[in-house]
Parts: structure tokens; C-alpha cells; sequence
């Protein structure tokens, strides 16, 4: 396993999608990249993905497909509230999402999307993967995803998922938002330019969460 200046162990790396194309529509070698990474991941049953905001989202989504694929029960959960992206990578409804049921404005069936993969992604999945955008931007995402009842859909989707990926805030630049999410997670993988493998501030940030690193997804 390779390890990259961030001190990081690096557990794939991909591509990410073909210009204009959806970020589950990878090639066939990124998916067995991370086909790799998966037992890693999976010994943990709540994930949060942090990192750079232009890649954490790809490399969120391509962890969730490639779960799915290889047949895990897998639901993906958008926890950057503040610019939420998951609604126009995947061409989903942005909301309403984990925003509105954070604030009693929308209920779990109003908030929980499908996405049907296709191409090589589809090989071994049954079931669709799951996905909760984030809704409409916030201004207080720390304080939403402090809020019990964040975690009380945490609590609840552990024991309805075999595996529940939280796409993260920025760490770097929006620690509080991160740090929360964190909380209710059991590991955190972080995301990262290909190019950015040589800063070690994510690296360093990674590793002062409540939660153990378990290595980092280079996108690029």
C-alpha cells in the first residue's frame, strides 16, 4: 500500500469520471481500485469522507458505488451543508435534503433518493444505492450536524446500512462542520488531488479527529 507525503496510507487511486459524464460512470480500472480499498473500509460501519471539497465528493460517491456494486447495502449521506454538490454530480433532486430533516422540515422518505447504477458499476448490485443530498445551503452547518437528531439518523441508518458513507465539510478550511460529522462516525478516509499529495496539512488534520484515519482516495 502505497503512503503519500501526507503521511496518509494511500488506498486508491482514480481517475474520477470521464468529462460530462456522472461521477458513478468510472472506469472499469477505478472501480477495482477501490474494489481494493474496500476491506479496509468495510471493517468500519460509518465512514466520513473529508478533504479537498472539489474531490471529497467524487471520491465519496465512487466508494458508495463501488460498495454497492460489490453487493453491500450502502447509503450515502451529504454532510457539507454549506455547498452542497451531490445533487448536481449524481442529477439528483437537491432538495429536499439533510438540511430540511435536520430542521423538522422534511421526513426520512422525503429525503432518502435512489441511484440505479449502470455500466460497470452494476455488476453485483441488487439493490440501488441510497443517497441524501444535502438541501438547500446552510449557514450554520456546525450547529445542524450537532444537533441530536443528526445523530439519531446516524444511529438509525447504522443499523439499517452495512455501510454509511458521511461526505464531508472541508476539513481544512471548515474544521467545525467536520469535527461534527466525525462524532458520529467510526473511521474517516480523507480525499485528495492527485497533484496535492505532497501537502501535509490534510494529513495532519486527518489524524487529529476523534476517529481513527484509515488512509486517504486521490482523485486525478
Amino acid at each position: 500500500m502505497l503512503r503519500g507525503r501526507t503521511g496518509l496510507a494511500v488506498l486508491a487511486q482514480i481517475s474520477g469520471p470521464p468529462a460530462g459524464s456522472r461521477v458513478w460512470a468510472l472506469r472499469r480500472s477505478d472501480f477495482e481500485a477501490l474494489e481494493k480499498a474496500l476491506p479496509r473500509v468495510a471493517e468500519q460501519r460509518v465512514v466520513l469522507i473529508s478533504g479537498k471539497r472539489e474531490v471529497a465528493p467524487v471520491a465519496a460517491l465512487a466508494l458508495a458505488a463501488a460498495a454497492s456494486a460489490a453487493g453491500r447495502r450502502t447509503i450515502l449521506v451529504e454532510c457539507d451543508l454549506a455547498q452542497p454538490r451531490l445533487a448536481a454530480h449524481v442529477g439528483l433532486a437537491p432538495a429536499p435534503g439533510l438540511h430540511e430533516y435536520l430542521r423538522w422540515e422534511a421526513e426520512p422518505a422525503d429525503v432518502l433518493q435512489p441511484v440505479v447504477l449502470g455500466g460497470p458499476a452494476a455488476a453485483g448490485s441488487d439493490d440501488p444505492l441510497a443517497c441524501v443530498c444535502g438541501g438547500r445551503p446552510a449557514s450554520k452547518a456546525e450547529t445542524l450536524l450537532g444537533l441530536q437528531s443528526f445523530a439519531h439518523m446516524v444511529g438509525k441508518l447504522r443499523a439499517a446500512y452495512e455501510l454509511v458513507l458521511l461526505s464531508g465539510a472541508p476539513l481544512v478550511d471548515e474544521p467545525g462542520p467536520c469535527l461534527a460529522a466525525a462524532r458520529q462516525a467510526d473511521a474517516v478516509v480523507a480525499a485528495m488531488p492527485a497533484t496535492a499529495a505532497k501537502d501535509r496539512s490534510l494529513g495532519k488534520a486527518i489524524k487529529r479527529l476523534p476517529v481513527p484515519a484509515l488512509g486517504a482516495i486521490a482523485v486525478g
